[in-house]
This record gives C-alpha cells, structure tokens and sequence, in this order.
C-alpha cells in the first residue's frame, strides 16, 4: 500500500510558512470566544491554536499521528487546552452537529474523495454554522506546483477530481451545493534566502514533493529543478537577492444553511 504523502517527510517546517493563514481565516469566518471549532486535517496545529487565542473550544484532526504529537507539544509548551487526535476528515470522529464553526488550511482540499470530505465538513457542523477553508488557487503558485506534479507523477485515478477544484466557485458549488458562499482572496509570504533553498527545503520536508522525486529516474531530477526555478522565480517580490514567494489563495466561508 501506498503511504500518504502527508505521511512522508516533516509538514511542521513547510506549515510553519503559513501560520499567519489561521489567523486571517478565523477573522474572515468571524469566530468569537466560547465557540466550538473544529480544524480538519489540523497538521501541527497553526489553525486551531488560532481558535484558541480567540477564546473557543477547540478540537483538531490530522491524518498523521507525528503532527499531532508535534501539535499536543506546542499546546502543552504555550499552555492551550486543544482536544488534538488523530483521524480521517472523510470519516470524523465526532458526533453530527457538534461545532459551530469547521475550520480547514490547504487541508481538506487533498482528501482523495473530495464528496465524502465535504459531507463530513457539513455532517460536524451546527445548522447555521460556518465552515471555513483556505485554499490554493489554480492561478497560484502552489498551483502551478501541483500542475508540475500532474506532468511527471503518476496519474490522476479515474473519475478523481484535482484538489485546486476547492479554490473554484464551480469546484465549491459541486461540494456544497446552493449553500450561501463567500469568498476572499488571500496571500501569504514563503520567505527564504534563494529559490534553491525553497526548492531544497521542499524536496526534504513537502511530502508530495519528496514522493515525486524519490519515484523518478535521478537524470530528470535536475529538468524538474529547474522547471520549479523558473516556476518560483516567476512568483518572488523579494528584490534584494533573497526570496519572497507570493502564494495566493482563497479563503472560503460556507453558511451550514
């Protein structure tokens, strides 16, 4: 059996990168304090450690059970009470109706069976609840990341849609329905000395990255290398020398109605 790739390498690093995310997304969704939330495919914790400066009662879940040691040990050093656990977003193990507001970051979006993620998003969350999702775009750079990854990895299984589809009204209206949608575009910053260093930091510690490169012949290393320069460089606002990649993306926030 395959293993994940969000099982392979170390997310904590690359999430690290998107911290300031959870915090725009509760402001977007509008959590207040004593709320009940739910952050799915939680990683080490930036989203629901965001809910938690905020007051709520926070839960969070994660496929991986190494994010969520890292995760209870960043609660327990900063002194949060955060029911972490590890588990499926396309099989939660909470009961219907129990949060008030279902957050996800560049998350939910990979489930294989996006339908069954969605469904479960709606099933935990309070009618009249809100589920908010940051997502990546088609336009984006980790868009066109992925759009590299389609080109050399294996292919998509059949019927299967692509993940970016949750950064798409249409994608969205698929999964949600005629549910009350709103939608605000978002970037954030991944800040580091070179695109080389980015590129590397990537390679070692982004799971799919890491599996792409372990699954093909060493003499096309160097041709995905520099297809993720060009890719990169394209996206940097940083001018003196270092890089500053702007990575679009939409936050999406979903009236349970």
């Amino acid at each position: 059996m395959t293993a994940s790739p969000w099982t392979v390498g170390d997310f904590h690093i690359i999430g690290a990168g998107t911290t300031l995310v959870g915090e725009v997304l509760c402001e977007d969704a509008g959590i207040a304090a004593g709320a009940s939330v739910l952050d799915v495919a939680c990683g080490s914790g930036n989203t629901a450690f965001a809910a938690a400066r905020r007051g709520c009662v926070v839960s969070g879940l994660d496929l991986y059970d190494k994010l969520i040691d890292r995760a209870r040990l960043r609660a327990a050093a900063e002194g949060f009470d955060v029911d972490f656990r590890v588990g499926n977003c396309e099989q939660l193990p909470f009961a219907d109706a129990q949060f008030e507001s279902v957050l996800s970051t560049f998350g939910a979006m990979f489930a294989p069976n996006q339908p069954q993620a969605a469904a479960e998003l709606l099933r935990v969350c309070k009618p009249g609840g809100t589920i908010a999702l940051s997502n990546w775009t088609l336009e984006s750079l980790p868009g066109g990341m992925f759009a590299l990854s389609g080109k050399y990895g294996p292919p998509r299984p059949a019927g299967a849609h692509a993940p970016i589809e949750w950064g798409t009204v249409p994608g969205l209206k698929r999964l949600f329905g005629e549910r009350e949608i709103r939608l605000h575009d978002r970037v954030v910053y991944f800040r580091f000395a070179s695109v080389a260093q980015m590129i590397a930091t990537f390679k070692e510690h982004f799971g799919p990255m890491k599996m792409l490169f372990a699954g093909l012949p060493p003499e096309l290393h160097a041709q995905i290398e520099e297809e993720l320069t060009t890719l990169i460089s394209r996206y940097n606002r940083a001018a003196d020398g270092t890089l500053c990649a702007a990575m679009t993306y939409v936050n999406v926030i979903v009236k349970n109605g």
